[in-house]
């Protein structure tokens, strides 16, 4: 019986340039993981900006737990699917990744996804 074993968050966090990546799953943990930080992130400021100015509103400033909310659901539902199709190039193509790679890959994820979401929002207007 074969046992995954993700390496800590800690260890993700730290971008250690001699650790080379090889298996598909911590490819994918670490591409993952990056994308639901950054997403977070910018959702966390996102959501103190919305609080902020709807502040005074009876029902808007409960918007800014919507804006957290999709912050985490989003990299969860879609984030694991195109994490998981990174990490199969980059396993299938035999290229070894190293955690700034990673880092990389999840952060150009919250940007395409910040793209797509501001262009969505212009063809609206």
């Amino acid at each position: 019986m074969m046992v995954l074993k993700f390496p800590p968050i800690r260890e993700v966090l730290t971008l250690d340039p001699s650790l080379k990546i090889d298996a598909f799953y911590e490819m994918w943990y670490q591409i993952f993981l990056w994308f639901l930080f950054s997403s977070l992130i910018i959702h966390a400021f996102a959501s103190l900006a919305a609080f902020y100015c709807l502040r005074k509103h009876k029902v808007g400033r409960f918007y800014s737990l919507i804006v957290l909310a999709m912050g985490l659901l989003g990299p969860i539902t879609g984030g694991i699917i195109t994490s998981a199709v990174i990490a199969g190039l980059f396993k299938t193509t035999d290229i070894q990744m190293y955690p700034l790679w990673a880092f990389v890959c999840g952060w150009g994820q919250t940007l395409v996804v910040i793209f797509i979401s501001f262009s969505r929002i212009l063809a609206t207007l």
